[in-house]
């Protein structure tokens, strides 16, 4: 259901807020279900009076709707904080919205995988590659991603004006926020072999990590290298490209990194994103004494 409403909703998370890109299609799709809603029960399309006449009650059974789809607490709760920011927009600054306590989510915690496993996991991914230049490619992107702790997003996103590598690189994080993040030297190695192979000559505005054609690499690319070599490798199903960023994270903690310095390395905005990786922390250390403490089972 595209109207002005939600191109103008659509402009104002990704121009006005610097949202991601799949920030701004979930909060859209958000928005659109809820017009969608709204229509079939009142028979006509709602306009901007008609949205803020919605009462905490009308939300309760839209989110009721939503449990009919299937849809659990984590994705209930999404939802709900789209929605109010999607009525906030609607009504203008120092509008009153709806008041609704979403449901209890419980905090997940990130799955690490331990070095080894990283490490076989991008050489399994590099040596499986149809080229060798793709091959040094991979394997420098997901170095990228436990060696210095990027999103995947924020590592496909970097492009040639990074070159010639130094001892930092300047990243593009979440809502245009840049950050400093250290390279180690096998990281900085890995980029420039992928370089020296790399049949597509590296452009200043042009992206640093390239498609097998020259385009810009899909991270879905790399998500579906990752599955299968977890696959062959027998690791577990939570392994994926972002569970390299949590294992980085985990790994710092665990020799002593405090919490506001991997805030910073991790480009995370709040300090409490960054303390779940204290449970982990603590759950890492627990699975070490089950596992090895000869009284563990006592």
């Amino acid at each position: 259901m595209s109207t002005p409403l939600i191109e103008r909703w659509r402009a104002h998370l990704a121009q006005g807020r610097r949202r991601s890109i799949h920030t701004v299609r979930a909060y859209v799709a958000t928005a659109e279900r809820l017009l969608a809603w709204m229509e079939e029960m009142d028979g006509r399309a709602p306009d901007a009076a008609a949205i803020m006449k919605l009462a905490t009650s009308d939300l309760r059974a839209y989110l009721a709707s939503r449990r009919v789809e299937g849809i659990g607490n984590s994705s209930a709760s999404r939802e709900l904080s789209a929605l109010r920011g999607f009525l906030r927009f609607v009504g203008g600054e120092g509008s009153t919205i709806p008041v609704m306590r979403g449901p209890r989510v419980k905090p997940g915690v990130p799955r690490p995988i331990s070095p080894d496993e990283a490490v076989a996991l991008a050489q399994d991914i590099a040596e499986t590659a149809r080229e060798s230049w793709i091959g040094a490619r991979d394997w420098a992107v997901l170095l990228l991603l436990y060696g210095a702790g990027l999103r995947i997003s924020e590592a496909l996103g970097l492009t040639g004006e990074v070159l010639p590598l130094g001892e930092t690189i300047r990243v593009l994080g979440k809502r245009g926020k840049t950050r400093l993040v250290p390279l180690l030297p096998q990281v900085r190695e890995a980029i420039d072999a992928y370089l020296a192979e790399c049949p597509y000559p590296p452009l200043r505005d042009a992206p640093l990590f390239r498609g097998a054609r020259g385009g810009d690499l899909s991270p879905a690319i790399i998500r579906r290298a990752v599955q299968g070599a977890r696959g062959r490798l027998g690791l577990h199903e939570r392994t994926t490209p972002h569970a390299l960023r949590h294992s980085f994270a985990t790994h710092l903690l665990g020799r002593g990194a405090d919490l506001r310095s991997l805030q910073e390395l991790l480009g995370h905005a709040s300090l409490s994103s960054t303390q779940i990786y204290t449970k982990v922390d603590a759950a890492h250390l627990l699975d070490i004494y089950r596992n090895a403490h000869p009284r563990a089972e006592g």
